[in-house]
């Protein structure tokens, strides 16, 4: 038996699923905030086998998606920059910009990178010290800290041309701005498991002290999704708001400390610009003042032009929750992805590639 067997037993997912119908007897609205989550409650069937009283919606939770038009431009402008050589990781290169993609840029010349980790991009400096190697920092509390990590790493090493662009984006705050906007009326959240494995459930705690909105933090395999599922319907049922954990193998209250730790040692909280939520106070992070000799925003300021978001594009819609992606007139007609128009349709986080694999003939009537 595979070590994930355990987890995809179809007699335990029809018991929670009878566990689930029992509970949910009136209309519930449930965000997956997390793009993982969406795929694997498409790819295993989830969504088809909920009762119809259970609606699930999904969330901002890819951070290829949820990078801004602007910050991808300036991405590209860097990439311009004599000598420079960006890194980045592989589903960032084809999201189309205001103007072009980093895979565009690239094809007329552009030293664009694909790696693996942030420490490749260290080590890509290391081969070329003659040449400034920017790494494009995208993504949540979950990569944060080895984005962190590769900074502290090329400081031991003395790798000097190794510089980060850091857009990374914190998911509580994100959570909080969609409750706050009144689109979308959610009876509560399916947690991220990753990012939770970092923040620790602890950091949930004002969906229901605040908002009396349930979560329950979910790992990826369709049992945890069902026991999350189960779990927040149950919370529902009984008019009870906390915080669940049905990811306990991988997630504790307080987190993974050692992770944090070196997280907030290189960056601080600042503000960040969110695509389709616009900018969210003390939802991102910046790299600190100590460490500004790794700041590719400082080192290598680029003219900031006007971005814009591609025509007729609802990515942002989407990230909201205010819109199901058959439902965008240019999904599967327009948008592919073979011809993305938006980045929900390239990052194999975003919702609209998720649908599009995985969603039935019935989701886009």
């Amino acid at each position: 038996m595979k070590f994930v067997d355990e987890f995809r037993d179809p007699r335990l997912a029809r018991a929670l699923l009878e566990r689930i119908r029992e509970r949910a007897r009136r209309p519930v609205r449930l965000m997956e905030f997390c793009g993982g989550h969406t795929h694997a409650i498409l790819r295993f069937g989830i969504r088809q086998a909920l009762p119809p009283t259970v609606e699930m919606l999904s969330g901002p939770g890819c951070p290829v998606c949820v990078t801004a038009a602007a910050d991808l431009d300036r991405a590209i402008a860097l990439a311009d920059v004599p000598g420079v050589i960006l890194a980045s990781f592989g589903d960032m290169i084809r999201v189309p910009g205001s103007r072009e993609s980093l895979q565009q840029a690239k094809a007329r010349g552009a030293d664009v990178r694909v790696v693996y980790s942030p420490l490749d991009a260290v080590r890509l400096a290391e081969q070329n010290p003659s040449r400034p190697v920017i790494f494009l920092g995208v993504g949540f509390e979950t990569t944060a800290p080895g984005v962190a990590a590769s900074i502290l790493d090329a400081r031991t090493r003395n790798v000097r041309n190794y510089y980060v662009l850091g857009l990374h984006k914190l998911t509580p705050p994100a959570t909080r701005a969609i409750l706050d906007s009144g689109e979308v009326n959610l009876s509560g959240v399916l947690g991220p498991g990753h990012v939770t494995t970092v923040i620790g459930t602890d950091a949930w705690g004002f969906l229901p002290r605040e908002y009396g909105v349930p979560i329950a933090v979910a790992g990826f395999e369709p049992l945890d999704i069902l026991r999350g599922i189960a779990m927040l319907v149950e919370q529902i049922a009984a008019g009870e708001a906390r915080v669940d954990n049905a990811y306990s193998r991988s997630v504790l209250p307080e987190g993974n400390r050692a992770a944090l730790d070196v997280m907030n040692r290189v960056f601080e909280v600042a503000d960040a610009e969110w695509r389709g939520l616009g900018v969210i106070p003390a939802s991102g992070l910046r790299i600190r003042a100590e460490f500004a000799a790794h700041d590719a925003a400082g080192v290598f300021p680029v003219d900031a032009t006007p971005s814009r978001e591609p025509p007729g594009c609802r990515c942002g819609d989407v990230l909201r929750g205010v819109l199901a992606p058959p439902s965008c007139p240019l999904f599967r007609k327009v948008c592919t992805p073979e011809n993305p128009v938006g980045p929900c349709m390239v990052s194999a986080e975003g919702a609209c590639a998720a649908y599009y694999q995985y969603g039935g003939a019935a989701d886009e009537a």
